[in-house]
C-alpha cells in the first residue's frame, strides 16, 4: 500500500513570491455568532448584565470578583468560544454566585438558564 496517501484540512505550499497573506478562508456561515441560537444568546446577554451588577455588590469580595472578571470573556456572543470552557465559566459563575448569598440568586438562576439551553 504504499503510495497512498490521506490528507485532512489545509495544505498550503509557497515557494518564492512577495507579500504572502497566508490563507483566506470565505466560508459562508463562518461567523461562530451566526451558529448560536438566538435564545442562548438573549440568555448570556441577560447572564452578562447580571455579572457586572452582581460585581458592584459590597458583598462579593476582591477574589470572587477577580474571578467573574476572568471568565466573562468566555460569555461573549462574538467570539468562538469552546463548549468546554464556556461550561467552566458557568460553573465557576455558579460558584460565585452562590458563595454570596442572597444577591447572587438571580446570577445563579440565570446560569441555570443557560447551562438548560445549552443542554448539559
Amino acid at each position: 500500500m504504499t503510495g497512498n496517501s490521506y490528507h485532512y484540512g489545509d495544505n498550503v505550499n509557497i515557494h518564492g513570491g512577495r507579500g504572502h497573506q497566508g490563507i483566506v478562508k470565505t466560508q459562508i456561515g463562518s461567523d461562530a455568532s451566526a451558529r448560536v441560537d438566538p435564545a442562548v444568546l438573549a440568555a448570556l446577554a441577560e447572564l452578562h448584565a447580571q455579572i457586572v451588577e452582581l460585581r458592584a455588590q459590597p458583598q462579593v469580595p476582591r477574589a470572587s470578583a477577580a474571578i467573574l472578571d476572568e471568565v466573562l470573556p468566555a460569555l461573549s456572543d462574538t467570539a468562538a468560544v469552546p463548549p468546554q470552557e464556556r461550561h467552566r465559566a458557568l460553573v465557576a459563575i455558579a460558584g460565585v454566585a452562590a458563595t454570596v448569598g442572597a444577591v447572587g440568586q438571580p446570577v445563579a438562576q440565570a446560569v441555570q438558564a443557560v447551562v438548560g439551553l445549552l443542554g448539559g
